[in-house]
């Protein structure tokens, strides 16, 4: 048997090379999971907002909305309300996010679904709005969640991070 050099022997390299690139990769792919996963969330929110005060801008105008004073019925908030959450104008439907996610309010004690409305002048505007006799209303609605972690969910901490969306849409009725 021939005697070797223990200096000289390179069988284990790739093994330390490993273990050293080991939680790099870890940690790009658990990172790269997270973002994505962030990114897909706050889209289903932002198109959860975005039909919500499309459905709110085709609502009969005169019956729903008061400018001034800017106001929305409360069975206008109602329809809204059920179509941003779950999709649907009778609440059944299963939106992206289950009803955990709209109870929670990213920590700041205010709701987490707004709606709410603004006037804004006719005087600059043509077609259905001169028919009204005051302003036109513009709806906004806005929503913040917390975000369900894909990492939380594996039971590390990931803090409290919030989604927010709000969309804005002129009244046009039905």
């Amino acid at each position: 048997m021939k005697w070797r050099n223990p200096l000289a022997q390179d069988g284990g390299n790739a093994a330390a090379e490993m273990a050293m690139v080991l939680p790099f990769l870890l940690g790009l792919m658990f990172g790269s999971a997270e973002l994505g996963n962030y990114f897909l969330d706050e889209h289903g929110l932002v198109k959860q907002v975005r039909d919500g005060a499309r459905f709110a801008s085709k609502l009969p105008l005169q019956t729903n909305y008061t400018c001034p004073g800017a106001t929305v019925s409360s069975g206008a908030q109602t329809l809204i309300t059920n179509v941003t959450k779950t999709g649907t104008v009778t609440g059944t439907g299963t939106g992206r996010f289950d009803t955990t996610y709209w109870a929670r309010n990213c920590g700041t004690g205010n709701p987490t679904l707004t709606i709410s409305v603004r006037c804004v002048s006719n005087a600059d505007y043509s077609g259905i709005y001169q028919s009204l006799p005051g302003d036109i209303p513009v709806v906004k609605v806005s929503a913040a969640i917390s975000y369900r972690s894909v990492l939380g969910t594996l039971g590390l901490p990931t803090g409290n991070l919030c989604l927010k969306a709000e969309s804005e849409a002129p009244v046009m009725g039905a």
